[in-house]
Formats: structure tokens, sequence, C-alpha cells
């Protein structure tokens, strides 16, 4: 059941199930079981799993079966197939029809890596997945496949993208053997939303708290995901290295750089040799621009392994930083002929034409991106960016649109969002886009000029001047001063607004603070004789003036969202 009272039995179930995985020649299962039961306690002598008891089938399979595996182990499918024919026993059956799949897997590989440039992937096909389809559902419709069995006839219908079908074999199989990590997996790939997941059936065993653990963190449900890692972590795992990397991509897909990076560092301490998530380690190094420490990730993953596609995407991320653009595109194709379906670098590389303004081949890498995973919202990003710069509005719209269902709490996809409607003179959309951008907290305190310069654009002086006067108040508080540009802009704007109003002292102030600005001074300075001159006439200071609701009371701290510094005593913040 999902509790976790009894580790000791988890142990045994783990290790059985990493030897049964090793010997069917799923690796990447196997590694997965070993690993988690790597983090538990060892268990004596006397407790230790037996080895899997042979049947009558399995002694008469035994020598092809023996020899099989050995040419399997070797990479040579077709002749480890031809040995196990005619096999009867289960364990045989599965190592025959796996052999079969991955020679025809294989072939296609080796065809597209010699024919195509890594943009025609998809092109060419696994010859061998009909026959097996046909020969696995007959099995199936008799009920002779085992939990590894409906793994694999699972994975033959996702190729032939019959997904629905698909998607019911892999429940099945998560039913009949529900320590098989690889069926779980599989069906994570498979989900699209948080909808389909509430209608599968699912075994309820302790497995099914890693799978949705998993799955939450593919559909950007972060909150969940941590929590469930959390009550894995509590439950007796805390040293496992695949819950340390889970929890760190988690950090890294809701942008808590810091955090992620940490993590990330404490994992390479316990496991120095990793390759895997490494690359999403070097995107976290590339967007805090640490050029040493991705430097030294690269060569180190140079040593350990050169051909892996998580070194090929770090040396690109790496080559992207320097801006060598061609040379970082050329290892995320690398990277690509190494495995097609391999999605960062299908987006990485993306990036990189948009960079080289090669706009048509950032489209087709970025919709390979999405054939591969349609919840890669970087991709629809993406696409949405390179129709932009095709003055595609609509297109674009499109694309953003479907990039913030992905992530609702991103204010960069707000504001792009904003960008499109406000090209497509749909300012009131524009005006929500920009609003909800700062609501959820914006990155790159952008939105509120954008809103500020629409108000402008209608006229609407006060709402206008309340966004700039937010904006400064946003600028000056995080404390990075002065490297906005749109800084100037707003007290240029203020320092006008406040003229027009009559309010000499608050104007005087904004316009002093225009003259720090190279592009305001001159305005600046026109303004201040222009307030100085005004009073030298005897103009008063606009008391009785309907001065809008805002002034001096909104910018005390009580008004403003958070707390904030009053921007009017600017004295104190002179750049």
């Amino acid at each position: 059941s999902g509790d976790f009272s009894d580790l000791r039995e988890i142990k045994k179930q783990l290790l059985s199930v990493a030897e049964r995985s090793r010997e069917r020649g799923l690796q990447h299962s196997g590694k997965w079981a070993s690993e988690l039961a790597f983090a538990l306690d060892p268990l004596p002598l006397s407790e230790l799993p037996p080895p899997p008891a042979l049947t009558e089938e399995d002694a008469r399979d035994l020598d092809a079966y023996t020899l099989a595996k050995s040419y399997f182990d070797l990479k040579e499918y077709d002749r480890a197939a031809y040995f196990l024919r005619g096999c009867k026993s289960q364990k045989a059956y599965f190592l025959y029809m796996y052999s079969r799949y991955l020679s025809g897997e294989k072939k296609k590989d080796d065809e597209t890596v010699d024919s195509l440039g890594p943009l025609e992937k998809g092109q060419v096909k696994n010859e061998a997945l009909r026959e097996l389809r046909v020969e696995l559902s007959k099995k199936h419709k008799a009920r002779e496949l085992d939990g590894f069995g409906l793994y694999l006839y699972g994975v033959v219908l996702r190729k032939l993208d019959l997904v629905k079908e698909a998607i019911d074999v892999f429940v099945e199989a998560a039913h009949v053997l529900p320590l098989h990590w690889g069926a779980w997996l599989e069906l994570c790939n498979l989900i699209t939303d948080k909808e389909m997941l509430k209608f599968l059936s699912l075994p309820d065993t302790w497995m099914k708290e890693f799978f949705l653990a998993h799955i939450y963190t593919e559909l950007q449900l972060i909150e969940e995901a941590l929590q469930k890692y959390q009550s894995l972590i509590d439950a007796g795992f805390s040293k496992s290295t695949y819950i340390i990397s889970q929890i760190a991509v988690a950090y890294h897909n809701i942008r808590d750089i810091d955090k992620a990076l940490s993590i990330f560092n404490e994992l390479r301490k316990q496991d120095p040799y990793r390759i895997e998530n490494m690359d999403t380690f070097s995107n976290l190094l590339y967007v805090r621009s640490m050029k040493p420490e991705l430097s030294y990730l690269a060569h180190n993953l140079c040593e350990i392994d050169k051909y892996r596609v998580e070194t090929c995407c770090v040396i690109g991320n790496y080559y992207s930083l320097r801006s060598q653009h061609e040379k970082a595109a050329l290892y995320f194709q690398r990277a690509l002929k190494l495995n097609p379906r391999y999605l960062g670098a299908w987006t990485l590389m993306g990036h990189e034409y948009m960079e080289m303004k090669n706009t048509s081949a950032a489209i087709q890498a970025y919709r390979h991106a999405i054939e591969v995973n349609k919840r890669d919202y970087r991709a629809w990003y993406g696409l949405g960016q390179t129709y932009e710069i095709l003055k595609m509005p609509f297109y674009c719209l499109y694309y953003y649109r479907r990039a913030h269902q992905l992530r609702p709490n991103d204010s960069r996809m707000l504001v792009a969002l904003g960008e499109c409607y406000e090209k497509l003179n749909q300012l009131v959309e524009a005006k929500k886009c920009y609003w909800r951008a700062y609501a959820v907290g914006d990155v790159e305190k952008m939105a509120l000029v954008k809103l500020a310069k629409l108000h402008e654009q209608l006229n609407e002086s006060e709402q206008a001047a309340q966004c700039y006067i937010k904006y400064i108040q946003d600028i000056y508080s995080c404390g990075e001063l002065v490297e906005h540009v749109e800084v100037s802009t707003a007290f240029r704007y203020l320092a006008q607004y406040y003229f027009k109003c009559k309010l000499w002292d608050e104007a005087s102030a904004c316009a002093q603070k225009c003259c720090a600005f190279n592009d305001t001074r001159e305005e600046g300075k026109a303004l201040l004789r222009q307030i100085l001159q005004l009073r030298n006439q005897g103009e008063t200071s606009s008391t009785d003036i309907a001065a809008p609701f805002f002034l001096p009371a909104s910018l005390s701290a009580n008004n403003t969202p958070t707390r904030r510094v009053s921007p009017l005593n600017l004295s104190s913040v002179t750049p």
C-alpha cells in the first residue's frame, strides 16, 4: 500500500525489481531502483531477497537466454533475437521482443545520423514496430503478457502515436508490476494536464507517491511536487540523490535560482560523477552569467564523458554565454545526433538560431521541441518571439497564450502577451496583462512602465503617473539603482505631470532627478528654469486645484502593495 512504515520490505522489493530489470536489459529502471535502494539502510544477510524462482520453461530456455543476453549486452540485437526464436518463458520472450524493438530503433537512429542534419528528424520510422504491435496485441488479448511485456507493448503503441491505447496499457502494466519505474515514467510523458491525471485509476502503492511527485514537477505544479518530495524525505529517503536532483529541478522550474543552485552544488558533492540533470544546472549558471563556474562544469563533464547529451548541452551553454553562437549551435546539434528525442537541446538550439537571426531554423527547432513535449513552455515562448521578429502578431498571440497557459504565474509570458495585444490595438486586454504581470511579481520590472505608457497614450494621466510612481518605488526599493533605462522616462513624465498640476516642489524634485540622466538632462534643466520663473512671478504652489487623489497620500507606505520608500523624498537616493 501507499505507506512507508516498513522500509526494510521496500528495500527488498527495490533490490529484487532492480535484479529483474537487469535480467531483461532494462538498464534505466534497474539503475533507478538501485539508486533508491542505496539510499536505505543495508539489510542483514538473512533478510536479503532470494533470487527469482525458475519455472520449467525458464530451465528449458536457460541456455538460449544466457547466450542471447550476452549478445544483447554487446548491443548485437539481431543476433540476440535470432537465438531467442521460439522461446516460451516470460523472461526469454521479453528479451526476444525487446531485442527486435531495439534493433529497429538502432537502425532508425543510424539512418538519421547518416542522412540528415538534426532538423530533419522524425522522418525515419522504426520498421519493426508494426510487426511487434501485431504479435504483442495477440498476446495481450490472450492475457499472456507480464508487467514487463505490457510495458514493452505500451512503448510500441506510443512510438506508433496510439496515445490513448498506450496510456491504458501503461496503467495496466503499473497494476501488474507496480515496482517497475519505466512504466510510470512513460505515463508521465503521456499525461498532458491535471484533468487527465484525475481519471487514471492507479494502483495504491508507495511507488505512486514517486510517480505523483514526478508528474507534478512536469506539469509545473511545483508546490505540490515539493510537498510530496518532502514527505518522501521524511519517510526515510533523505539520502536519495534522485529525490535531491528532482527537488533542484523543481526549484529551477519556479525560477528560485539561488535555492536550485545550492541544491545542485550539494548534489555534486554527494555524487561528483553524475551527469544527468547537469544540463539543468548549467542553465541556472547561464542565467546567472557565472562564467567561471560554467566553464569548470563543462571541463569537468568533458573529462567524465564527452559524448553524453547533457555534456554537449553544458558546453553549448558555455559557448552561448561567451556569445559564440555558431559553436553553441554546433554542440546542441551534436547532442541531438546522440539523442533526437532530447528536449532541452531542441529548445536551446532554437535560442541560438534566434541569436544568429536565423528565424526559419529557430522556428523548426522550437517545433521539434514541442513535438517531443507539448508542455515545454520555453519552446512555445520561443515561437512567439520568432513570429514577433517576423511581425506576425496574430501567430505571436497564439504561441504566447500557450506559453502563458503552461506558466500562468510567469510575468515574462504576461508582458509578452500584453505587447502582442498592444500591437493588435487591443489596449484593454494589454492593460490587463501588464497589471497581472505586476501582480504576480514582475521579474524584469517592465510591466509598470509599459502600463504607464499605455495610460499615457489613452490620456489617462493620473493612472500613468501612479504607475510611474510605483515603478520608481519598486526600482529604488530593490536597491538596483539606475540600471533601468526607464527610470529617467518615469522621472521626466512625473516632472511634467506635477508641473501641469502646479505642484512646484514635487515637480522640481523630479526635474532635478532628470538632470542625473544623460537623455533627460536638458529637459530637466529647462523645467527647473521654468519653475523658477513661475515662482518668481509669484505663482503659488497649487492647493486649491483638485490635485489628483493619490498624491502625497498614496506615496505613504500603506497604500502601495508592499513596504516602499516614498520617492518624493529623493534627496536620500541621489544616484
